[in-house]
């Protein structure tokens, strides 16, 4: 019978702390981690790489729907066609925005779910694609609620003109200035 494991192959345990793999011998893996402690397990409650990966993408779509879930209600009542007008206003305006908007959000989530080691994992196009499913109404409230502005003035000040726009949304967005850039720098996956 061949193990799942082989000499300096990687093996998780259930709560995800990673070892190197030493030796296999009569159903146990002898294991070692980075520094030096070495440990044993039975090789049935342990995961390869590969069955780790496949535990971690169930984990992370499991992630996504609580995303979709999280998001909140509009607290006032928003007109569907002015919010409709003020998303396109802003991705025209300042381009990014939404997707930052929808990372952004969706990393807030996780991180409040205590799902930080998925973090390094979340998608921008995945986010995007939620915060897309979502109603216009929801998603100028977490336009707003990120730039630290009510909803129902964002619109308002977006049914003044493109000027009046950009100044709510530079305004808004200074706070998160350095994020907002280095977001820019991720790839789009």
């Amino acid at each position: 019978m061949t193990s799942r494991f082989s000499h300096g192959a990687k093996a998780y345990t259930k709560d995800g702390r990673a070892y190197t793999v030493e030796m296999v011998e009569d159903g146990m893996v002898y294991c070692s981690l980075p520094n030096g402690t070495e440990t044993e397990f039975p090789e049935a409650s342990l995961l390869n790489q590969e069955e780790w990966t496949a535990r971690s993408d169930g984990r992370r779509d499991v992630s996504y729907s609580r995303i979709r879930q999280a998001y909140p209600m509009p607290a006032v009542k928003l007109d569907r066609a002015a919010a409709a007008g003020l998303l396109a206003q802003a991705e025209r305006l300042v381009p990014g925005l939404l997707d930052f908007v929808a990372f952004t959000t969706a990393t807030r989530i996780m991180a409040e779910n205590k799902s930080h080691d998925l973090l390094s994992g979340l998608s921008i196009v995945k986010c995007r694609q939620i915060f897309d499913e979502a109603t216009p109404e929801v998603r100028v409230t977490l336009l707003a609620t990120l730039l630290g502005v009510r909803p129902d003035m964002l619109i308002k000040a977006a049914g003044l003109g493109e000027n009046m726009a950009r100044a709510m949304l530079d305004k808004g967005l200074s706070a998160h200035a350095a994020a907002f850039e280095s977001f820019g720098d991720r790839p789009r996956r």
